[in-house]
């Protein structure tokens, strides 16, 4: 087998194995999306007890939930602070 043999073959494998991870990865973002388009159809992203309306997502910014956000902010400074004066 000479040298030019060995690269072509080289070169076809490669492109081969590359087509067939690029499928793979295709296949997989289908998957994934669709399970959660199903997810999302049953409800299932839902917290028990949220009303069927409701997000499970973050508050959006100037939602109202200002105090809330302000005051998660506060507790993990304070937290922090606290862990570097014991350290």
């Amino acid at each position: 087998m000479t040298i030019v043999q060995m690269l072509e073959q080289s070169g076809v494998l490669t492109l081969l194995g590359m087509g067939i991870v690029f499928s793979f990865l295709v296949i997989l973002i289908v998957c994934v999306s669709l399970a959660g388009k199903i997810i999302h159809a049953f409800g299932a992203n839902k917290a028990p007890g949220q009303p069927p309306g409701a997000s499970t997502g973050g508050a959006p910014e100037g939602s109202g939930n200002a105090a809330v956000t302000t005051a998660v902010t506060a507790a993990i400074s304070a937290a922090v602070n606290e862990y570097q004066k014991t350290r």
